[in-house]
Parts: structure tokens; C-alpha cells; sequence
């Protein structure tokens, strides 16, 4: 029974794990730069561009994560569908660092529009 016990658990946590990783790698982070930032009625809006492919972040003033960004660079990880606060493409922005991993995550915000 003992056994039986150790060995579910194991194998518990090595699926854990495995998913974990998994969900790490396929999160690819592209660097943004942020050109300017407003709030209109409760509504951050952020325009970035990366590359020459301009677009638009916006998130609620008052939901936690939401944060009026500096004009800058960031990085950008897009959320896999059905994940994060929003209904649309999420999207998650981190500091940018000279280290391999992100930097502090800033917040989570709407891609609203790729021109």
C-alpha cells in the first residue's frame, strides 16, 4: 500500500513538473518598445510597436497588474488562448534585463490591435 502510495505521488509530481516546463518553453518573449501611454475613462492604452508592426495594449486602471508604462523598451510574452484576465489576446510585459530570464513582470494587458 505503502508503495503504491510513493509511486502515485511520484508520478503525480513528475507530471506536474513536466507540464510546468512545457508551458515555460512555449512562452516566446519578444522585445517592445512602448512609444507613449494615456488613460481614456479607466482604460490604459499603450502604444507600442515592434519592429515596424505598430499596435496597441490596453488594460483596466483598476484591475491589479495594470500599470501606465514609460516610453521604453520591454518584453512581451503572449498568454495561450483562454488565459489571462482579459477577454482577448493576452499578454503579459516584463522589465527588460541583460539576464537569459525576463525581468520583474510589470502586468497583463489586452492586444487589441496588430496594424
Amino acid at each position: 500500500m505503502k508503495k503504491a502510495v510513493i509511486l502515485f505521488i511520484s508520478l503525480f509530481l513528475f507530471v506536474f513538473f513536466a507540464l510546468v516546463l512545457s508551458a515555460q518553453e512555449q512562452r516566446e518573449l519578444r522585445t517592445i518598445t512602448i512609444r507613449s501611454s494615456r488613460v481614456n475613462s479607466d482604460v490604459v492604452i499603450l502604444a507600442a510597436q515592434e519592429g515596424r508592426t505598430s499596435f496597441e495594449l490596453q488594460c483596466n486602471k483598476n484591475v491589479f497588474g495594470c500599470t501606465v508604462l514609460e516610453p521604453g523598451n520591454y518584453l512581451m510574452a503572449r498568454l495561450p488562448k483562454d488565459h489571462g484576465i482579459y477577454d482577448c489576446a493576452n499578454v503579459d510585459i516584463y522589465r527588460t534585463t541583460t539576464e537569459p530570464n525576463p525581468g520583474d513582470k510589470i502586468g497583463q494587458y489586452c492586444l487589441v490591435e496588430e496594424k
